[in-house]
């Protein structure tokens, strides 16, 4: 499972879907941000944890659809399912290279970019905190859509549509937690709701990612 880690950490790398692409997006969207609702910083500081959010959640979605193609295109995704490992372990590893070369980068570089939103001095640490508990859910769900749509001519779009419903909670909840960390109030229940979320996604979506899987490649 180590080598299958390493080499999509690799394949990440030289394929153009990596950390850099989602970064740069990341911080397009924060930087045109101030040019759309004005310089205003009052606005800025209340605006910036939402803001932060779904830049990240959009820069998660840029290279989802790469999560399986690449293995799909060369068929070594054959070979991996026909391997004695178990296709669940394959899927979360997928998932966890997904997070390492997307999101990961985007939870570092997220107090960085709050400067650019006036984000108030309490809530980087909320920030960094709750794009840390939410985006291993954004790639455990999206290589479950992944799955859903491995082996589609220009899939990457249904994959959008198939994906975002199911980030909305997540979305909901991290900016919660963000927004009331910038505030000083009391973030008990949407910290609790996102790590319930994330446990809950990396417990079961797995499953139902292997077993969509299966069928797709029968």
């Amino acid at each position: 499972m180590r080598a299958l880690l390493l080499r999509d950490l690799r394949l990440a790398m030289r394929a153009g879907g990596g950390f850099g692409l989602g970064l740069a997006f990341f911080l397009i969207v924060v930087v045109l941000v101030p040019f759309g609702v004005g310089p205003q910083t009052e606005l800025l500081a209340r605006i910036a944890p939402g803001i932060l959010w779904i830049g990240a959640l959009l820069a998660c979605l840029l290279s989802l659809d790469r999560i399986l193609a690449l293995d799909w295109e060369d068929g070594s995704l054959d070979l991996i399912a026909t391997a004695p490992v178990p296709l669940e372990a394959v899927v979360s590893v997928k998932a966890l290279a997904h997070w390492l070369t997307t999101g990961l980068p985007l939870v570092l570089a997220a107090p960085v970019l709050g400067l650019l939103l006036n984000l108030p001095a309490p809530g980087y640490g909320w920030l960094t905190l709750s794009l840390l508990l939410g985006t291993p859910a954004l790639s455990v769900i999206g290589t479950f859509g992944a799955a859903l749509t491995v082996g589609l001519k220009r899939g990457g779009l249904l994959l959008s549509l198939l994906v975002l419903p199911l980030y909305v909670p997540v979305l909901i909840f991290g900016a919660e937690v963000a927004r009331r960390g910038a505030e000083a109030m009391a973030l008990t229940t949407p910290l609790a709701m996102l790590a319930g979320i994330t446990c809950g996604t990396i417990a079961l979506l797995p499953f139902a990612s292997a077993a969509v899987l299966r069928m797709n490649l029968r």
